[in-house]
């Protein structure tokens, strides 16, 4: 694989789908790359993920052929870098709600002079293939991305301003959380037409700052219109649901 794949995708305006993972398997994800995911995110928010699994997760994607992702915990921004050094092309950050999130997280993922990333990707160099410093040095802020998850009506009224903050590149609509929060907790319907105009509004924000847009979709119906509407980074159902999916059309086919 060349260095950097997903974001050289994504940069040359191509639209991405990605596997989404929570079950901490490293033969999942491994199996999910090899069926034709560009990418596989590994979830440590919601899901099982933690250090060790991650970093044989991380191998086991690009072992697979894809991009490895990891979502980190909330606010964790030590993981950031952490995951960036074990390997991960992208990192999505929930609940970045303000410009200073949004610089909080910029400052952890990039090198000087967009951030204050620590250096140490020895692992990070070697699954891109690079053995000199430099050359890791001076293509990782292009070659790693910041996907800052927009998944509140604050994050919303700001989403012109974390869009345009240094060091992002992306806006990912959290879906649920975002129709959680826009109906004051009484409603998950991502459908909704105030969900679905904030869902838009989203998208033109990242747009507009020439930031791609991104955005998290339960079903591959869902991912397609998303796609229609100018998203580019789509993560599609999770391993999960996929399983489960499985496991009732067998039995159904069994009765």
């Amino acid at each position: 694989m060349a260095a950097f794949p997903l974001a050289k995708k994504l940069r040359a305006g191509e639209t991405v789908y990605s596997a989404w993972t929570t079950l901490a398997s490293p033969l999942l994800v491994e199996a999910l790359a090899r069926e034709g995911f560009a990418a596989v995110n590994l979830d440590s928010q919601h899901g099982m993920w933690e250090l060790n699994s991650i970093i044989a997760g991380i191998g086991a994607v690009r072992a697979g052929g894809a991009s490895p992702l990891v979502r980190v915990p909330l606010e964790d921004f030590a993981t950031v870098s952490r995951a960036l050094d074990l390997g991960a092309e992208a990192i999505i950050a929930p609940m970045i709600n303000t410009g200073s999130d949004a610089r909080r997280f910029a400052a952890a993922a990039k090198y000087p002079p967009l951030g204050e990333r620590s250096w140490g990707p020895v692992r990070a160099m070697m699954l891109q293939g690079q053995t000199a410093p430099t050359d890791y040095l001076r293509e990782a802020n292009d070659g790693t991305l910041t996907m800052a998850m927009i998944e509140t009506p604050s994050a919303l009224n700001n989403a012109d301003e974390i869009a345009a903050t240094p060091g992002i590149d992306s806006l990912f609509v959290g879906p649920y959380d975002l129709a959680t929060s826009l109906s004051a907790g009484k409603a998950q319907d991502i459908t909704a037409p105030e969900v679905e105009r904030a869902i838009d509004a989203i998208c033109a924000a990242a747009t507009k700052a020439g930031k791609i847009p991104g955005i998290y979709c339960r079903d591959a119906a869902r991912a397609l219109q998303m796609a229609k509407r100018g998203f580019r980074f789509i993560a599609v159902a999770s391993d999960l649901g996929i399983v489960r999916d499985g496991a009732v059309a067998i039995l159904k086919a069994l009765k």
